[in-house]
């Protein structure tokens, strides 16, 4: 027989502080592909890790007082870090990849240099807008309202020397895979793909930076470090072997089946990564799948927007399983969900308390009490009355394979509980209870009913198994179908339940939810986290002392918009600002808070200064006026944030 294998992979998450159900998603779909793939016989290697790099991690490493390297590694192995989350959502990856391992940066280090040797990577300066949070690269064409077309924040002017890939040496050849092959998906990907990156242009793509040091260094020109893309993206690959010695499986599983992504990721997977491959004369992966989002509120779940939902809370709430049967049950894979708690619960009420754990636990206690906990052989069938159920049930499994093949979950799951609310019609049909006020007569056909309800129950419990892993198997045990009836190819046809198996009615699997007291429950839960997570910070007592009116009406705030910003020669406090003040006029001013912030971070910031202060020298310059901070002590050092303010007020513009 054929040794058939499957090679599905997530992106290798960019380390976040807080993980929410968003980080969950993509995941928990990849594990139910992989789960599913095992079931059907397929030797799987599911791949995920952390993408651990950039110019983000350095920052905020920085601010947080630790090496980079000991900040990932608080958020990845650390207490409820990211294999943790993996833990608590039972994934079964097979390979677990950080992009500080050392046989990964050395394989990055000589993928980049066979690049470079082949012609297609290049020297020369950049010059143009980057997005520090997403860490990418964008021209004025692709930027919307002047932002970034990723995240909608605002970039930033860069100029740097840094090598070029020739990206654009590839755009016929990638718009050809994308326009005439199923090489990304849902098609609706396409379309934005192509029209809005590859037909404007496709420009040559800057893979290296000089302004930080947090990367794969360029071994053959000290002061580069690899973009993180480039990084992030042939971790797929060096997983397997490629350019290491590490593993050796490149030749078992590569191309990979698909790549499951964020819509955020689709450009780099679908048009970077595909050239980049090309440039190697190496085989694409077979698809990418750009999935869609879990909304809160109208948009996208993040931690900088505040609006993220914790797991921890709803896995302790609610259960792992009955949450990852929402996720993939509730929102079709390749578009936006709206999440909310409301919506969850009524989702375990209706598919799980109602429907799938009602139709078990009324089987099993019907299956004790008529019959002692095991079914007769002497059972009668009534065919008229058993066929609707017995034939949805029997070509079940031809129906969620073609679905989960096009990675339509919530499809797959639809066509299970199809048949799981057929079954609950099946009783009320037959009504068994009608049937037990006559034993001796009715006896046999009520063992036939009982037996079809276990059997229908058994074949959509081996499909919901990649799913939900552990409540399965605690409904095979209730059921009494032991290893063998578990398997894909037990449920190829009816009848493979024994007639007189042992049925035990055990827990409920799914109890249902009382979601008035659930929702409050979770406000209360979500409250307290937040407070939790508060840094223990110390603000300066208030002052007593009174000012007078007309004295405090003599200083003049105004906004001012942040032209330029540079760090003072021989001075490790003070950064020089050049401020418009709305005068027509440069303003100067220096301000003491280079330990918080890095200039160019500072550029295009909207800022309140007092501008007529009287003028004073610091460090052989003039500082014309003071910008406004706020201080306070935060964990016993002090630290100082600017004040900074709407980016619609205009420059000069009065605070009263």
């Amino acid at each position: 027989m054929e040794n058939k294998r499957f090679y599905i992979t997530t992106p290798i998450y960019y380390p976040s502080a807080k993980l929410h159900i968003g980080h969950a998603y993509c995941t928990v779909a990849a594990d139910a592909m992989a789960r599913y793939k095992r079931l059907t016989g397929h030797e799987v290697m599911f791949l995920t890790g952390t993408d651990e790099h950039g110019q983000n991690i350095e920052t905020k490493a920085r601010e947080a007082g630790i090496t980079p390297q000991q900040f990932v590694d608080n958020i990845v192995t650390g207490p409820k870090g990211v294999l943790d989350l993996w833990k608590l959502m039972n994934v079964s990856y097979d390979r677990f990849i950080r992009t500080t391992d050392d046989y990964h940066v050395r394989a990055i280090q000589r993928i980049f240099k066979r690049m470079y040797d082949n012609g297609d990577i290049y020297k020369g300066t950049y010059k143009g807008k980057y997005c520090k949070p997403c860490e990418s690269f964008w021209t004025e064409s692709q930027l919307v309202d002047g932002k970034c077309p990723d995240c909608g924040r605002e970039v930033q002017d860069a100029e740097e020397e840094a090598y070029f890939f020739r990206l654009s040496k590839y755009a016929g050849r990638i718009q050809d895979l994308l326009e005439n092959t199923d090489f990304l998906e849902p098609r609706s990907r396409v379309n934005e793909m192509v029209n809005n990156f590859i037909k404007p242009g496709l420009e040559d793509l800057c893979v290296s930076r000089t302004s930080f040091t947090w990367g794969v260094p360029v071994d053959f020109d000290p002061g580069h470090v690899v973009y993180v893309w480039i990084d992030a993206l042939f971790n797929y690959m060096t997983a397997l072997g490629f350019e290491n010695d590490k593993y050796g499986d490149l030749e078992k599983f590569w191309p990979a089946d698909v790549h499951f992504v964020g819509k955020e990721i689709v450009r780099f997977h679908s048009i970077i990564w595909p050239a980049m491959l090309m440039s190697l004369d190496l085989p694409l992966p077979k698809k990418v799948y750009g999935h869609g989002w879990l909304l809160l509120d109208g948009g996208k779940m993040s931690k900088s927007k505040g609006n993220v939902v914790d797991p921890y809370i709803l896995a302790e709430k609610f259960g792992v399983d009955a949450l990852r049967f929402f996720l993939l049950r509730t929102f079709p894979f390749g578009s936006d969900g709206n999440f909310s708690n409301e919506l969850l619960i009524q989702t375990i009420n209706t598919d799980l308390a109602n429907d799938l754990g009602n139709l078990v636990s009324r089987t099993t206690a019907m299956v004790g009490k008529y019959f002692g906990g095991s079914l007769p052989g002497d059972q009668a069938e009534d065919p008229e009355k058993d066929a609707p159920l017995l034939e949805m049930a029997s070509s079940l499994r031809g129906r969620y394979e073609a679905q989960m093949e096009r990675y339509q979950f919530q499809n797959a799951l639809e066509e299970i509980f199809k048949v799981v609310q057929r079954a609950n019609k099946y009783i009320d049909e037959n009504a068994p209870w009608a049937l037990a006020k006559d034993m001796e007569a009715n006896g046999p056909r009520l063992a036939r009913v009982l037996y079809n309800l276990l059997e229908a129950t058994r074949i959509c419990g081996v499909l919901l198994t990649p799913f939900m892993p552990e409540s399965m198997e605690k409904l095979f045990g209730q059921i009494g179908a032991g290893a063998d009836l578990r398997t894909w190819d037990s449920v190829a046809a009816w009848g493979g339940l024994s007639e007189t198996a042992a049925v035990t009615k055990g827990e409920n699997l799914f109890p249902r939810v009382d979601a008035e007291k659930a929702l409050q429950e979770l406000e209360e839960a979500a409250e307290a986290a937040k407070r939790a997570a508060l840094p223990a910070i110390e603000v300066e007592p208030q002052l007593t002392e009174p000012v007078d009116f007309d004295t405090f009406c003599k200083c003049d705030f105004r906004a001012v918009k942040v032209k330029a910003c540079e760090n003072v020669k021989k001075s490790n406090k003070l950064l020089r600002f050049t401020l418009d003040d709305g005068t027509g006029a440069d303003r100067q001013i220096l301000s003491g808070i280079a330990m918080y912030y890095k200039p160019e971070e500072l550029v295009g910031k909207t800022l309140v200064a007092i501008v007529n202060l009287p003028p004073r020298k610091m460090m052989g310059l003039e500082s014309r006026g003071m910008l406004l901070s706020a201080v306070h002590t935060e964990r016993g050092e002090e630290k100082l944030r600017l004040i900074m303010v709407d980016d619609a007020i205009p420059a000069g513009a009065k605070l009263c």
